[in-house]
Parts: structure tokens; C-alpha cells; sequence
């Protein structure tokens, strides 16, 4: 009995494709947490300061990509999903300040490996009601059994304040069935615009407390700090280093 005719072997086929289908998605969030613990620990050691607060990955159920598509129109195959649903899988990095939002998209912009799609800022161009967050689309290569996939995923940049204003949003809008008041939509708004009023000035804050440590570390011994361990640089080493400068 061929496929066509076995409804049994159809469903296997089909749940076969749809495992695979979810599995290059999954695999790719891994390669994007990867790619964004080694920037954290790279910042630790050399910078002693972490730009990236904490990480959030999240990959779309197929009962959640079905809803989005039929919101779209539909679809006939797994191309057609991958083409009009973009954010499957997606990374939210959540950072202290303004300014680490960029830094950090312009080193995962920087990665060869990574197609950038699009850049989003709503930061300089916030949404109608008041969201702030960098957005970028890009393709990650998946080695599979069978070759490369290049798969999307969706990476939103944010302030811990900006997070916290997009988690109450979303949570005033689940609980109203999306049918806001008026006046609850100003008062977001109006709080968005506060917190990004606030960022600034932490950030104004964290320009004149760098200044200070600066100067207190004047004249500290030199040392290495890797996995808590520390390691006294010798002066001949030093030397060295400053002679290949």
C-alpha cells in the first residue's frame, strides 16, 4: 500500500516533518543562547562588568504559529510558515542601560555567521503606544543530519525598565480581552515615557560612578580573575604586553 493510500504512514510522515520543522528552531535558540554566554563571560573577564541583565529564549507552540498564520491568511506548506512567521523562535536579552542595547546588537551584528534580516529600533521610533524595545531578525545556520538550515529567529533588546513596562502591557491587555480603555492606554503611554526618562538618568548616574572607580583604581595591582580564580600578572609579562603595543 503505497503512502497515499495509508492514512497511518501519512500521519507519521507528517509528524516526522513537524518534529524536524520545530527541532531546527530549537536548535537554533541554542546557538543564540551560545553566542550570547560567550559575550557575557568575554564582558566579565575583560570588562568586569556584564552589559546583559538575564536572557529569555521562547519557542512558538504549533498551536500558537496556526492561530498567527490563519491571522495572515493560512498556509499550504512549512515553507509558507516559514516565510510569513518570523518570530518562531525568539532570545530577549535584557540590559541595565541604554546604551548596552546597541553595543550589544552591533557585536552579534558584527558575527559572520549570523544574516542580519532587518533592525527594528522603536527605541528612537517608539510604537504608537508608548513600546520600546531593538528588534533584529536574523537567520542562524543549523548543521542538520541531512545539511544546513537557515533558520530565523527573533532577538528583542531592552532596559530593565522598558521589560517591565512591556510585561504590564501585555498583561493589561490579556486581562481586558485587548479592549483597553482610553484612559488606561494614556496612562501606559504616559509610564512608558517615564521609564524611558528614567533609563536616562541611570545611565547619566552610571557615566559619573565609572569616573569615580576609575580614578580609586589608579595604582591596583594587576590581575587576572578567570572562573574566580586569580592570577598576579608578573611585571616582566607586563613589560611585554606594553612593548606590543
Amino acid at each position: 500500500m503505497s503512502i497515499a493510500n495509508n492514512p497511518i504512514e501519512q500521519v507519521r510522515v507528517l509528524q516526522r516533518k513537524l518534529t524536524r520543522f520545530m527541532m531546527m528552531y530549537k536548535f537554533a535558540l541554542h546557538e543564540m543562547e551560545t553566542k550570547i554566554e560567550i559575550l557575557q563571560e568575554e564582558f566579565q573577564m575583560l570588562h568586569d562588568y556584564n552589559p546583559i541583565e538575564h536572557t529569555k529564549s521562547r519557542l512558538k507552540s504549533p498551536e500558537s504559529i496556526m492561530r498567527k498564520l490563519y491571522r495572515k491568511g493560512g498556509a499550504t506548506s512549512f515553507d509558507d510558515i516559514t516565510n510569513h512567521v518570523r518570530d518562531i523562535a525568539g532570545v530577549r536579552i535584557t540590559c541595565s542601560y541604554i546604551s548596552d542595547i546597541y553595543r550589544i546588537s552591533q557585536m552579534l551584528q558584527n558575527q559572520n555567521d549570523l544574516k542580519i534580516l532587518s533592525v527594528k529600533d522603536y527605541i528612537k521610533n517608539p510604537k504608537p503606544n508608548g513600546y520600546k524595545s531593538l528588534h533584529l531578525l536574523v537567520e542562524v545556520p543549523v548543521f542538520m543530519s541531512d545539511g544546513e538550515e537557515r533558520v530565523c529567529v527573533e532577538i528583542q533588546i531592552r532596559t530593565i525598565a522598558m521589560d517591565f513596562w512591556a510585561s504590564l502591557e501585555h498583561k493589561i491587555f490579556y486581562k481586558c480581552n485587548e479592549a483597553v480603555p482610553e484612559r488606561l492606554l494614556n496612562d501606559l503611554k504616559t509610564a512608558a515615557e517615564t521609564a524611558y526618562e528614567l533609563d536616562l538618568k541611570m545611565e547619566q548616574l552610571q557615566h559619573e560612578m565609572n569616573e569615580i572607580k576609575a580614578q580609586h583604581s589608579e595604582g591596583a595591582e594587576t590581575e587576572l580573575l578567570i572562573d574566580n580564580q586569580k592570577f598576579k600578572i608578573p611585571e616582566n609579562l607586563l613589560s611585554l604586553l606594553s612593548g606590543e603595543e
